[in-house]
């Protein structure tokens, strides 16, 4: 794909909106999952911490 400009780019033949919303729309999905996983790992390592702790 050629685009003449930068603008061009980014404007993606009318369609800039959706295909750079789509990006946006994955990149929070991605981070949100991430953050989503990080927390439960940490309540799994608390949890096998504390049943440690109590036997």
């Amino acid at each position: 794909m050629n685009w003449e400009s930068w603008s061009a780019f980014w404007d993606m033949g009318g369609r800039g909106f959706f295909v750079w919303g789509s990006y946006g729309a994955l990149l929070i999905a991605v981070v949100a999952e991430l953050l989503s996983l990080r927390s439960a790992r940490k309540a799994a390592i608390r949890s096998l911490h504390d049943d440690h702790e109590t036997l």
